[in-house]
C-alpha cells in the first residue's frame, strides 16, 4: 500500500493476541546481554527458532557452492534529489510512464493534463505498482509486461485538479478519466538497439480499468452475496481497483491484487458487518464518483453503482452488493487478449497486497501467500485441492487451468506462536472459533466466510500483524517472507526489552517455512528496519548508514535466490538521509558456524546492500526480471518532480516544475551482465 492511498486506520476490534505480545512472550525467555551492542542485536534478531531457521525435510537441495551467486556491487549512499541513483556500472531509463498510449485510440500524453477519459482508457494508468514480465517464446528481449495502477493523483491527472472534489456533482468526464486511470494493463515490450520500448498497437496491449467487465469464479459465483442490478445472476462484475501487489501462476497468468478498494464506495444505511470491518465509507466516497450519477451521459449506472445504499426491493434492483464484487485476486491471461479477467474468490476477500506462489512440486498442492495490508491485519495462505501436474504449465487454455487450481482449495490464516512455531487456521464452516462455536454458526456457509474473511480470521484467533504487505518465496529452499511495513496503531504499552517498538515506525520482515502437511510452520524475524543511529533496541539488525531503511514494502526473489527489498518510508530518521530505495541480500549466504540460516545482524549486515534510490517524494515499488536476469524493471510511484527526460538518473533542473509521472525504470548493466551479482 502506498502511504498516499490508504487511510491507515485500525479496524481490527478482535481480542486476538497481537504480534507484539507474541514476540514479548517468546523473546522474554532469552536474556539480552546489554553490555554489548553486537551481542544484543545477535540475540534479538536471531530469536526466532533459536537464532536460525530450521529447514524442514523435503526441501529442494541448495545448489553447489560453485553455483552460488554473490552480490557484485558495493552499497551506495542515500540520495535526496529529483532523480534516480544507482550502483556504478548500471544504466536506468524511463519506460512507459503514466499516459503513454498503448494503441492508436489514445492520443499522446499532453503535459498540461488535458488528455480525455477515452485517451486514458487506452494509455498507461497512474501510479505503477506490482508487475511481472512474461517472455514471448522464452525470450529475454521480447515479452509482455503486466502491470498494476494502484491509485490516482487527481491534482496531476486533471489540468487544474478535480472539480467539485468536496461538494456538488463531479463532472462525468473527470470521473471517467479517474476510473480509467485505475486498474491494470498488459503491454508488449521489446529491446531494440539495447533499449527497451513499448511495441505500439500490439494486439496484446490492453487495459483493465474500474469499468472493465470481469467474470466471477470460485465459491461466490452465482451466490446471493454478489447479485446486483448489473448482474442479477452474480456471475460477472465491473472493474478492478487499487491494484497494488501482484502474483503469478506456474501456467503463465498474472495475478493482480485489489487492495484499498473500499474507499470508492459509500453506504449511507446501516452497514453489514463485512463492510464495517473492511472499511466501506459513510457520507461520501473517496473520490465522490457516485455524485456524477444522473448525468445525461451516464450509461448503465456507471456512476450510480458506487453508492451501495440499498434502494430497491432486492439486491437485483440496486447496488447494495457492488462492494462485495471487490476485494479479490484477479487472474489475467496476458497472452490472450480475447479473454476476460477473472476474480478468484476462493483466495479470500480483503485488502490484498500481494499473492506470491510457493514452489510448484509435482503431485503436491499449489500454495499462494497473501497479506492484508492494514494495521493489525493478517497473513493468509491458499492451498489448492488439485495436485500440481507439470503438464499444466503448457496448457493452451490458461484460465481453465486457473479454474482447476484457484477455484477450489483451502483458505488459511496464520497464528504465530511464542515458541517460534505457527499454525495455519483453516477458514471453513467446521473450524472452531475462540469461543468454541464453529465458523459456520457465525457466517453460514463458505461463501459467507469468504465475504467476511477478516471477521472469520478474527473469530479463529489469528495473529494481528504490523501491516502485512508483500510475500516472497525463496526459489532455492521454499522459505517464505513477508514485509511488515510498520504499525502506527501499536500502543506503547506493548513495549518491553524484547520488542520495544510501539508504535513500530520502521517495520520488519518475517520469514517462515511450512510443514509438509501445510498445517504448521516455523518462523523467525529476518531483518528489522531501523535508522543507523538508532539505539540498540531500535536498530536490532545492526544496520549502518549504507543500508538503513524503514517501511519495507515491495519484495521479490529473482531466480538466483537474491532477495530484493523496496521501501515506502515515512519515518523521518531515515527520510532525512535518503529517498525510498531498493536493497538486495542473499539470505542463504547468511549462515552460522553450522551452516544454518540466520537473520541479518551486526556481524553480517554488510551483505544487505543499497542498490538503487528513487527520486524525491516517490515510493519504489513493483519489480520483475527478464529470464536471463539481465534486465530489472522497477516502478517509481508518485514522484514529486520527475521525470524530466527519459534517463532516469537525470536530475530535474533547478527551478523547473514537471507534471509528475509514475513510470517503470529499466535497469541494465553497462557490460550486459546479470543484474546485481558478480
Amino acid at each position: 500500500m502506498s502511504r498516499d492511498s490508504g487511510d491507515n486506520l485500525d479496524r481490527n476490534r478482535s481480542a486476538n493476541p497481537p504480534m507484539a505480545s507474541v514476540m514479548d512472550a517468546y523473546l522474554s525467555r532469552r536474556s539480552v546481554i546489554r553490555g554489548s551492542l553486537g551481542a544484543a542485536i545477535a540475540m534479538i534478531a536471531g530469536a526466532g527458532l533459536g537464532g536460525c531457521l530450521d529447514l524442514s525435510p523435503g526441501k529442494p537441495p541448495a545448489p553447489p557452492a560453485s553455483a552460488k551467486p554473490k552480490l557484485g556491487f558495493a552499497s551506495i549512499k542515500g540520495s535526496r534529489t529529483d532523480a534516480c541513483a544507482i550502483a556504478p556500472g548500471y544504466s536506468a531509463h524511463v519506460l512507459a510512464p503514466w499516459g503513454t498510449p498503448i494503441n492508436s485510440s489514445g492520443r499522446p500524453w499532453l503535459a498540461d493534463g488535458s488528455n480525455s477519459a477515452s485517451d486514458q482508457a487506452n494509455a498507461m494508468g497512474m501510479h505503477h505498482d506490482g508487475m511481472r514480465f512474461f517472455p514471448i517464446d522464452g525470450s529475454s528481449d521480447d515479452g509482455l509486461l503486466a502491470i498494476n495502477f494502484e491509485y490516482i493523483d487527481t491534482a496531476a491527472l486533471h489540468p487544474n485538479g478535480p472539480t467539485n472534489a468536496l461538494s456538488g456533482q463531479r463532472p462525468a468526464e473527470e470521473v471517467r478519466k479517474e476510473i480509467n486511470a485505475h486498474g491494470a494493463g498488459v503491454i508488449r515490450i521489446r529491446k531494440v538497439g539495447g533499449r527497451w520500448q513499448v511495441v505500439d498497437n500490439d494486439p496484446l496491449n490492453r487495459r483493465f480499468t474500474t469499468a472493465t467487465v470481469m467474470d466471477i469464479a470460485g465459491p461466490l459465483r452465482g451466490t446471493e452475496h454478489i447479485r446486483t442490478r448489473f448482474s442479477p445472476t452474480g456471475v460477472e462484475c465491473r472493474g478492478t481497483n487499487n491494484n497494488c501487489g501482484n502474483g503469478y501462476t506456474p501456467w503463465g497468468t498474472y495475478l493482480t491484487c485489489e487492495e484499498n478498494w473500499p474507499g470508492i464506495f459509500v453506504n449511507n444505511a446501516p452497514r453489514p458487518a463485512d463492510q464495517v470491518r473492511i472499511g466501506v465509507a459513510t457520507g461520501a466516497s473517496q473520490y465522490r464518483w457516485e455524485s456524477a450519477a444522473g448525468d445525461a451521459s451516464e450509461f448503465d449506472d456507471e456512476f450510480a453503482r458506487f453508492d451501495i445504499t440499498p434502494s430497491g426491493a432486492s439486491a437485483s434492483d440496486d447496488y447494495r452488493n457492488e462492494a462485495s464484487t471487490y476485494g479479490y485476486i484477479v487472474e489475467i491471461d496476458p497472452y490472450n487478449s480475447a479473454t476476460r479477467a477473472v476474480k478468484r474468490t476462493a483466495l479470500g476477500r480483503m485488502r490484498h497486497e500481494g499473492c506470491c506462489p510457493g514452489l510448484a512440486v509435482a503431485g503436491k498442492p499449489l500454495v499462494w501467500y497473501t497479506g492484508d495490508d492494514s494495521n493489525n491485519e493478517y497473513l493468509y495462505k491458499f492451498v489448492s485441492d488439485a495436485l500440481w501436474d507439470p503438464a499444466d504449465a503448457k496448457a493452451p487454455d490458461r484460465l481453465a487451468t486457473g479454474a482447476k487450481y484457484l477455484d477450489k482449495g483451502k483458505l488459511y490464516v496464520a497464528r504465530f506462536n511464542a515458541d517460534g512455531s505457527g499454525d495455519w487456521l483453516l477458514l471453513d464452516i467446521t473450524t472452531p472459533t475462540r469461543d468454541g462455536k464453529p465458523l459456520g454458526a457465525l457466517f453460514g456457509d463458505l461463501p459467507g466466510i469468504i465475504i467476511n474473511t477478516r471477521g472469520a480470521a478474527d473469530a479463529v484467533g489469528a495473529t494481528p500483524m504490523d501491516r502485512p504487505e508483500w510475500t516472497a518465496v525463496n526459489p532455492l529452499n521454499g522459505d517464505a517472507y513477508l514485509t511488515l511495513t510498520n504499525n502506527s496503531a501499536r500502543s506503547p504499552d506493548k513495549t518491553d526489552k524484547a520488542n520495544p517498538r510501539g508504535p513500530n515506525r520502521h517495520g520488519h520482515i518475517i520469514r517462515w517455512h511450512d510443514s509438509e502437511d501445510q498445517q504448521r510452520f516455523n518462523w523467525d524475524i529476518f531483518v528489522f528496519g531501523a535508522n543507523a543511529d538508532g539505539a540498540a533496541d531500535i536498530n536490532r539488525s545492526g544496520l549502518t548508514e549504507m543500508n538503513q531503511f524503514a517501511s519495507p514494502d515491495g519484495m521479490s526473489f529473482d531466480s538466483r535466490g537474491v532477495l530484493w527489498i523496496e521501501t515506502d518510508n515515512s519515518e523521518e530518521s531515515v527520510t532525512r538521509y535518503t529517498n525510498d530505495q531498493l536493497l538486495a541480500v542473499i539470505p542463504t549466504d547468511l549462515v552460522d558456524a553450522n551452516g544454518k540460516q540466520v537473520p541479518v545482524n551486526a556481524q553480517n549486515q554488510a551483505d544487505l546492500r543499497r542498490f538503487f534510490v528513487g527520486p524525491n517524494g516517490c515510493e519504489v515499488t513493483g519489480l520483475t526480471f527478464t529470464p536471463d536476469n539481465k534486465t530489472l524493471f522497477v516502478n517509481i510511484q508518485h514522484p514529486q518532480n520527475w521525470p524530466s527526460t527519459d534517463v532516469a538518473t537525470d536530475v530535474t533542473p533547478a527551478g523547473s516544475k514537471v507534471r509528475p509521472r509514475s513510470s517503470t525504470v529499466v535497469i541494465q548493466r553497462l557490460d550486459g551482465g546479470e543484474i546485481g551479482t558478480a
